[in-house]
């Protein structure tokens, strides 16, 4: 079968590793089941693969990807849940993982699952729009609901909006009825953001007002403004670091203003499936950058490492 896949890790030049070319087909193992993988969608995930963290010499090669929706061995239509784990809540699992870091990913014309990790389309749900949900869409719903405990008629602050997580956060914030406001140091960015709902400002800008809840992916660049533009009793929720993992936190407003840093990865089977209700109930359209062809991966994967993205990267499994 067609895969796009790390044949070799390089951390200062990701791409040198990456392959388009033909790999085995899967053989699923007693509780699993074969997708056949009709779009998929890139993620910053899938770079650090290629530069090497979480990966392995000896797991070479890994077929990448951690989003797909498909056709299941029986004919349904279906979103693939991408986190392997066990219990009420798999993010939870200390040993949970993500497809394409034990398990080949699903930037291949099959992939195996176990089956709970399989979850029905909606009809009206195109195969574009849900490559889109799984990995980044379902990050930013578990931030602002689950985490976040976004309140009815509340405020939010995305920090660095552009990228697939916090793009994914204004639109979800909005569709949930917050009022939400989002940084970023693109002015084009800015522009892009408003035109979703949101009111941006450049980083580290004074906001009309302190907010419930603070999308926070970028971390060591913008944490301080996040805890000042933070109310009394709001929740900055994390679930990247894109600028540094060490920032520099004033305990004492954390604990004066009652202030929770909270911590997010990834979500739930269940959380994914309220999330594609709540797309299909609002007609909400994920904010897509671009869509490459399979054969157009390395082009995808370079936008991915070296342009100006705005929203997901879609790969079309028919081209």
């Amino acid at each position: 079968m067609r895969a796009i896949y790390a044949e070799s890790m390089n951390p200062d030049n990701p791409l040198a590793g990456l392959v388009v070319g033909e790999q085995p087909d899967p053989q699923a193992p007693e509780g699993w089941t074969t997708v056949r993988v009709r779009t998929s969608s890139l993620n910053h995930h899938d770079l650090w693969s290629l530069r090497g963290v979480g990966l392995s010499a000896e797991q070479l090669p890994m077929i990448l990807g951690c989003d797909a929706a498909g056709i299941d061995e029986d004919g349904n239509e279906v979103v693939v849940h991408a986190v392997l784990g066990q219990g009420e809540d798999e993010t939870l699992d200390p040993k949970r993982t993500l497809l394409s870091e034990k398990h080949p990913g699903t930037l291949a014309d099959l992939v195996c699952v176990p089956r709970r990790n399989v979850v029905p389309k909606p009809q009206s749900l195109d195969w574009i729009d849900a490559a889109c949900l799984p990995t980044a869409w379902l990050t930013a719903y578990r931030m602002l609901t689950t985490r976040g405990r976004l309140p009815k008629d509340g405020t939010v602050l995305v920090q660095g909006a552009g990228g697939g997580v916090a793009t994914a956060a204004v639109v979800l914030a909005k569709a949930l009825g917050a009022r939400v406001f989002a940084t970023s140091r693109d002015a084009a960015k800015r522009a892009q953001v408003e035109a979703l709902g949101a009111t941006a400002f450049e980083p580290g800008g004074r906001l009309p007002e302190r907010v419930d809840v603070v999308i926070e992916t970028v971390g060591a660049a913008t944490f301080d403004h996040s805890i000042k533009s933070t109310k009394p009793g709001g929740r900055i929720v994390v679930s990247g670091s894109t600028s540094g993992h060490l920032a520099e936190v004033d305990l004492r407003r954390i604990f004066f203003l009652q202030q929770e840093i909270v911590g997010s990865t990834m979500g739930t089977r269940a959380e994914l499936v309220a999330l594609m209700d709540l797309v299909v109930a609002q007609q909400i359209r994920p904010v897509i950058d671009s869509v490459y062809g399979f054969t157009q991966a390395r082009e995808a994967f370079d936008r991915l490492a070296h342009g100006e993205v705005f929203g997901k990267i879609v790969i079309d499994h028919s081209s």
